[in-house]
């Protein structure tokens, strides 16, 4: 009862949060806040440098395979709860899913800097 409580006042607060933040109007528009600020100097050159996509994919998967290892952290704790197949089941399927991810990046010379 006590987790379901707890589930449903952080589910509020965000959404409350997120709302407000979503449906205020900025108050202060002007250009200066848009512009790049350096020191209080004028910008030397353009701050909007082209990004390379090819860093941007690896980032991207690094992200997602690091959240997927991040569910496989608390497998330990879930052992000693006595469902031992259901525990085995969902680790084997979010192995087979980060392998399955790793093989598909492989093969489609996701992981490669040269082209």
């Amino acid at each position: 009862m006590n987790l379901l409580i707890t589930m449903m006042i952080n589910t509020s607060l965000s959404m409350i949060l997120i709302s407000m933040a979503f449906w205020l109007p900025q108050l202060n528009l002007y250009s200066d806040k848009a512009s790049p600020y350096e020191c209080g100097f004028d910008p030397m050159g353009s701050a909007r440098l082209p990004f390379s996509m090819k860093f941007f994919l690896i980032a991207i998967t690094f992200l997602l395979f690091d959240l997927e290892i991040a569910l496989l952290l608390p497998i330990p704790w879930a052992i000693q709860y006595g469902n031992l197949t259901g525990v085995v089941l969902t680790t084997l399927g979010l192995l087979i899913i980060l392998a399955l991810g790793l093989m598909y990046e492989w093969f489609n010379k996701g992981l490669e800097w040269t082209e």
